[in-house]
């Protein structure tokens, strides 16, 4: 296997939309999170995000909090189990482009690994279905007895996956300057900005704008919007803001 690598985020990247939204639905299900949190702290935000008026990321946060706080006191093979469930049910929900860009990797000998937001559990079960070599996730801490404590690692932001992609070089002799990394949000972006190849799959505004904004991926990024059987590749200047026009 050659010393070039393929980093990808999950959470719409791979997965069509965030895989600790399908978790924190089995926990309301299962009955380890109230519903009366979801429509008294989580539903505001939800329809803000649906109805494009309010932020992506501040939606998913809050289910973070929520999850850290439902999960405390648990024992790590109850929640294995339920997000093993979850990538039974929903692990095929990916974008076809990312599915095909893991085949295409894999096959180039590439060494193809995910670096997510979600948490280690999900993270686990949805890299061993689509073929990752190695996978990193937001680690939710547990105690000597494998209890959780209520702690956590997180993996959302860009600073913990920028520290993740220095651990994978080190740990597998990875060639960024020969390497791709694809992501969504701005939490991806010193992930993008590590590789000779950055590729934004349906990019938040955010991300977009500091992809524009920065001398060393302004020019070699690329843009993939997939909507419906379409696949549409743009580069950081073809975009533009609608309040610009």
């Amino acid at each position: 296997m050659s010393n070039i690598a393929a980093f990808f985020d999950i959470d719409g990247t791979l997965y069509r939309e965030g895989l600790i939204t399908e978790i924190f639905k089995k926990l309301i299900k299962s009955e380890i999170i109230d519903k009366q949190r979801w429509y008294n702290e989580v539903r505001e935000k939800y329809i803000k995000w649906d109805k494009r008026i309010g932020n992506y990321d501040d939606y998913l946060i809050k289910m973070a909090e929520i999850y850290i706080d439902a999960i405390k006191g648990l024992h790590k093979t109850q929640i294995e189990f339920i997000a093993g469930k979850v990538i039974e049910q929903k692990g095929d929900r990916v974008y076809t482009y990312t599915r095909n860009k893991i085949k295409w990797h894999t096959e180039q000998g590439h060494k193809v690994i995910t670096v997510s937001g979600s948490p280690f559990e999900l993270v686990s079960a949805m890299s061993k279905k689509h073929g990752f070599h190695d996978f990193i996730g937001s680690m939710y801490l547990t105690d000597d007895r494998d209890i959780y404590t209520g702690e956590v690692t997180p993996m959302w932001d860009s600073v913990n996956k920028k520290k993740a992609i220095n651990e994978l070089v080190e740990k597998y002799d990875i060639d960024l300057s020969r390497s791709y990394a694809y992501g969504d949000t701005a939490g991806d972006f010193s992930m993008l900005k590590s590789v000779a190849f950055p590729v934004a799959i349906n990019p938040t505004r955010e991300l977009v704008n500091k992809l524009k904004n920065d001398s060393q991926t302004s020019t070699k990024a690329q843009i993939i919007v997939e909507r419906k059987d379409m696949v549409y590749k743009l580069s950081p200047s073809d975009i533009i803001f609608e309040d610009n026009v």
